[in-house]
């Protein structure tokens, strides 16, 4: 897969689609490769006329590992002056220089949990760069949010596993403690998912690294509210990671924001609901703005 020199380091990326498409860029969440957006769900975008991209976050996957930064003190993090070896800021910040990589002026972002915290400081960091804004089963930054639940907050606090096959076992474990009460656990699928991830790039000091810029990250509802752009907020009613109130913050603060909920719904994107969620994708999309003044504005 192609390389991109963003913000100064190198992102791993994915292209789905035609390029004289609608450019939609997926930012994943915590310890999240880009694979973690299957490929059918890109296919069912792609099909709606967007050009997905997908990439790894820096610490996550095959993008830069930031490994002079050292391990973080995340007992420290947790406290009531979190400090992080960079920002979730940064990490935004990441995502424009892949813009300007593919000579994109401005795309639809979406993201998912700490994607989705990504994507929101990509609209307020730079405006002109986001045509519609989607926030999948995200919030607002810790101070303004709803804590997890403990048993959320389990999958977080899990000591990382040393041999292949343990990584595998935590995977699924926290799969199976995330999924909404709709859904199933099917164990053949995600144990082909999590093995993938697993043999793809494990790297648990970058999930700290990230993590740590998650505690850190400022508060942002009072920004929120001055976006003017086409927005959505999709969350899961049973999602214990983080809970539902938080997208109900965030869609609260955007204006004109749409609100999305289904209920059976956990911290995941059920196979059954992709349909649904790429649907409203395209017509949150399709309420956007055509940017001017840079090239291939992908309107």
């Amino acid at each position: 897969m192609p390389r991109a020199e963003a913000n100064g380091i190198e992102l791993e990326y994915e292209t789905i689609g035609s390029a004289e498409d609608r450019p939609l860029l997926l930012i994943s969440g915590l310890g999240s490769q880009m694979i973690s957006w299957h490929e059918d769900f890109c296919a069912q975008l792609a099909a709606k006329s967007f050009h997905v991209i997908r990439f790894d976050n820096r610490d996550s996957g095959l993008s830069a590992r930031m490994e002079d930064a050292g391990y973080p003190d995340l007992a420290a993090a947790f406290g009531a002056n979190p400090q992080a070896p960079y920002q979730l800021d940064d990490m935004a910040a990441d995502a424009v220089g892949l813009l300007d990589y593919l000579g994109i002026g401005a795309a639809h972002v979406a993201g998912a949990s700490m994607g989705g915290y990504i994507a929101q400081l990509v609209a307020l960091n730079h405006p002109d760069r986001v045509m519609s804004l989607t926030s999948i089963m995200s919030g607002p930054a810790r101070a303004e949010a709803v804590e997890a639940k403990p048993e959320g907050m389990a999958v977080l606090m899990v000591t990382p596993p040393a041999t292949r096959e343990e990584r595998i076992e935590v995977a699924l474990n926290g799969r199976r403690a995330l999924l909404g009460s709709a859904d199933p656990f099917d164990e053949a699928f995600e144990r082909a998912r999590a093995s993938r991830a697993v043999d793809r790039a494990y790297y648990a000091v970058g999930v700290a690294r990230q993590l740590a810029a998650i505690l850190a990250g400022k508060p942002r509802l009072e920004r929120l509210k001055n976006l003017r752009l086409p927005a959505l907020v999709i969350h899961g009613v049973d999602d214990v990671l983080v809970p539902v109130e938080n997208g109900r913050l965030v869609a609260a603060a955007v204006p004109g924001a749409r609100l999305m909920e289904f209920d059976g719904m956990g911290h995941d994107l059920p196979r059954r609901l992709w349909p649904q969620i790429v649907d409203a994708i395209d017509k949150v999309a399709g309420e956007a703005k055509m940017p001017t003044g840079r090239s291939n504005p992908g309107g």
